[in-house]
């Protein structure tokens, strides 16, 4: 498989199928932070998300938050309100956070899946910590100036590509 392809594509967090997750053998979900679960723009995660990470709960799935975003009280308080563990500074695509988030887990990199709003950094570590990785559309198009280069050439490698839900 290639690094920059995810095993899955859907539209937002929220359509994801938590008992499909569940039948799956998924224990825990690994997030990325920002345009994934909380968008850019607003710093908030939406209602919608929310319910989704309640459903996850309720499924006894564990949510971990795994996040690049260096302001660390941002990132460890969105986290908290969503009642997620975090790890931040997570420099990926690397996949040592990816890894780090399946300890302070306790659950193995076979039954975790990442999710993450880009090709080039969620989808890359999580194929290198082998991991299964859902690609979803980000939440807003506010985003930091070298982010909207890689969503260019991310643009072309997704042409073709069907997302669930749209």
């Amino acid at each position: 498989m290639s690094l920059v392809r995810a095993n899955k594509y859907v539209a937002s967090v929220d359509l994801i199928d938590v008992d499909e997750l569940a039948r799956a053998g998924v224990r825990c979900v690994l997030l990325d932070r920002d345009n994934t679960i909380v968008p850019r723009d607003t710093h908030v995660a939406p209602p919608e998300v929310e319910a989704w990470l309640k459903r996850l709960r309720e499924a006894h799935i564990v949510t971990c938050m795994v996040s690049n975003n260096f302001h660390t009280n941002q990132v460890c308080a969105s986290a908290e309100a969503l009642n997620c563990m975090v790890v931040h500074h997570a420099m990926k695509p690397a996949p040592v956070a990816v890894h780090i988030a399946t300890l302070v887990t306790g659950v193995p990199a076979e039954q975790c899946v990442l999710v993450g709003d880009q090709l080039f950094t969620d989808m890359v570590a999580g194929n290198l910590a082998h991991v299964r990785t859902i690609l979803v559309r980000p939440q807003s198009t506010t985003d930091l100036w070298y982010t909207n280069l890689f969503r260019f050439a991310e643009n072309l490698l997704l042409r073709g590509v069907t997302f669930e839900g749209e």
